[in-house]
């Protein structure tokens, strides 16, 4: 399994409530130059959390790919989401590559747990940020880290 992870754009610092904070003109610049990374890639799906800034960076990136899917909202990618029932939903969604655009902590703490099988050490991940880890097999632990972009 080749899992991109995608930390959101840069977002508004105040809305109506978080969930509604909406990306800045720098966080969507820095999102393009993010997606240009994914550029020939094999992706076959997008997922994203239901934030509106999450969202928002999900379709910059379909738009910069020229990527026909779907972008499918997953409830469980937010930033208080748990790196086990993420697994088991990417797991579940038996595909060979695909981009989970998401927040900190979350993010940090889903890709420290692939890497080293434990929550101790989670990845810094500035906005905009792009992992890219692999692994034969989406085991907690068994995932390399293939290449990093920091928007």
């Amino acid at each position: 399994m080749k899992l991109w992870l995608l930390r959101h754009g840069e977002a508004e610092a105040r809305a109506s409530s978080d969930e509604q904070r909406e990306l800045t003109a720098a966080g969507r610049a820095a999102v393009l130059r993010s997606a240009e990374q994914l550029q020939g890639s094999g992706l076959q799906r997008l997922l994203t959390s239901p934030y509106v800034r999450a969202r928002q960076t999900a379709a910059l990136v379909q738009q910069q790919l020229a990527w026909a899917g779907d972008v499918s909202v997953c409830q469980w990618a937010t930033p208080d989401g748990e790196p086990e029932r993420a697994l088991a939903e990417l797991e579940r969604l038996g595909v060979e590559e695909l981009l989970l655009v998401t927040h900190n902590p979350f993010v940090g703490e889903l890709a420290g747990w692939l890497l080293h099988g434990h929550r101790q050490a989670p990845v810094p991940m500035g906005t905009a940020s792009l992992l890219c880890l692999e692994a034969p097999l989406p085991l907690a632990g068994g995932f390399d880290l293939v290449s990093r972009f920091d928007g």
